[in-house]
């Protein structure tokens, strides 16, 4: 890992919501400092409130904040499309357009106008993600698991450097939520691109992470550690338990 391109690098980031000019508010995020290398997974875990959202937020741009951060050695305090966020919700799926036009939306906007070029990178990334067959339907007519896979579809046809995951899977049943990472982990093997990934979910973190990260409630980070359990990853792998344990209390302290 060390040999790998460090396409994330985060130097003292603070944020603070200040709502009251008056008022000295707490940090929600205070000098935190993390690098990520080039296709990396990295799964957060922390208490409710502690600023994993806000972390993601302020790489994808949509905050302001003290601090630098450097996607590809270049810093950025702005949206773009080297960073593709996907949401618990399904808002970013535009209702009114086809799943194939939904994917094929963000790439007109880059200047792709070839209609041929358009319909094989959409049908392309449908594959992927196991859709292959749904290009003319709609959002109304697709399950939960279904729009969360066209989001990805999405995410993953703009080429982003990197993709920020928001609880992708919270609002899944436990039987989808399952497959999808399964299908995710494997996704994430086959594209050049690097994932962070929020969950409360620490088998969840555990499954998918190369690297899983645990969050303070002062908005500092607590652990940082290497996935070394061997995959694929269940309860039953040696050395499970022990890194369950080691989140869950941290998390729980």
């Amino acid at each position: 890992m060390e040999n790998r391109e460090i396409i994330l690098e985060i130097n003292h980031l603070t944020k603070v919501f200040q709502d009251e000019p008056d008022v000295n508010a707490e940090p929600i995020l205070e000098d935190l400092n993390l690098k990520l290398h080039r296709k990396e997974f990295l799964s957060i875990l922390g208490p409710s409130g502690c600023g994993k959202t806000t972390m993601l937020r302020c790489i994808a741009g949509f905050e302001s904040y003290e601090g630098e951060i450097l996607v590809g050695g270049v810093s950025t305090t702005k949206p773009g499309t080297d960073r593709i966020m996907v949401f618990q919700d399904f808002n970013q799926i535009f209702p009114w357009q086809t799943v194939e036009k939904n994917i094929q939306y963000p790439l007109k906007l880059q200047g792709i106008k070839d209609k041929d070029q358009l319909k094989a990178i959409s049908d392309e990334y449908l594959r992927k993600v196991n859709l292959d067959g749904t290009q003319k339907k709609y959002p109304h007519q697709l399950s939960g698991g279904m729009k969360q896979r066209v989001a990805i579809a999405k995410a993953l046809a703009q080429k982003p450097k990197i993709i920020l995951m928001d609880e992708p899977f919270a609002a899944l049943d436990a039987m989808t939520r399952n497959k999808l990472q399964a299908e995710l982990l494997n996704i994430s093997r086959q594209e050049d691109c690097t994932f962070i990934f929020i969950t409360h979910n620490i088998q969840e973190a555990i499954v998918l992470g190369d690297r899983i990260i645990v969050m303070s409630k002062k908005g500092k980070i607590k652990i940082d550690k290497q996935n070394t359990l061997a995959r694929p990853i269940t309860p039953a792998s040696p050395g499970y338990g022990d890194m369950w344990t080691l989140f869950h209390d941290a998390i729980e302290e």
